[in-house]
C-alpha cells in the first residue's frame, strides 16, 4: 500500500489483506492531544500501545485509546497479579521491535497477548504506532479488529 514506507506491521497488514493508510507528522510529537490534532480526530481515537511485564519473562501489551490512564487496580485483576510494571524502553524494542512511541500490535517481533480497552468499540476510524516514531496508521477500527484476528482480548481499563 505505501510502497517507500515499510516497516513489519505494514507488512503485516498488507499480507493480510487489510485497509490502511499511513500518516507523516512534520515532527515530534509530544502529545496524544498533538497527534490527534494533526491526524485531524479526536484524542480518543489515538490508539497507544503499552507493554507491562508480568514477571521475568511474561508480557503483555494493553491498547489504550486517547489519553486515558490505564486503572491499574483493574488490569492486576484482570491479570491475577499482585505486582505488574511497565516495561523499560529496552524491553519494549526487544520484546515489540518497535521504540516507545512507535508501539504497534502488528508485526511484533514476540507473540503477545493483547488487551484491548472496550472504549475502542465507539471508534469507527483510529490511528496507532506504525513502527516508526512521527508515524502514524490510519485505519477503520473494523479493519483494526480483523487484523488483530482472535488474539486480543477485550477488557475495560479506564480509571
Amino acid at each position: 500500500m505505501q510502497s517507500n514506507f515499510t516497516t513489519p506491521a505494514t507488512e503485516y497488514l498488507e499480507a493480510s489483506g487489510v485497509s490502511f493508510s499511513i500518516f507523516h507528522h512534520h515532527g515530534d510529537v509530544k502529545s496524544v492531544e498533538q497527534a490527534a490534532a494533526e491526524r485531524n480526530q479526536e484524542p480518543d481515537q489515538v490508539v497507544r500501545s503499552i507493554l507491562f511485564r508480568l514477571d521475568e519473562s511474561n508480557f503483555i501489551l494493553v491498547l489504550m485509546p486517547g489519553p486515558n490512564q490505564i486503572n491499574w487496580k483493574l488490569l492486576r485483576s484482570h491479570l491475577n497479579k499482585s505486582r505488574i510494571t511497565m516495561a523499560t524502553p529496552e524491553e519494549v524494542l526487544k520484546i515489540t521491535g518497535y521504540p516507545i512511541g512507535a508501539v504497534c500490535p502488528f508485526g511484533l517481533r514476540t507473540k503477545l497477548p493483547i488487551l484491548v480497552d472496550t472504549s475502542l468499540k465507539q471508534q469507527k476510524e483510529i490511528s496507532l504506532g506504525s513502527g516508526r516514531h512521527s508515524t502514524a496508521l490510519m485505519m477503520k477500527t473494523t479493519d483494526f479488529l480483523t487484523a488483530l484476528g482472535s488474539h486480543f482480548e477485550w477488557v475495560n481499563l479506564k480509571k
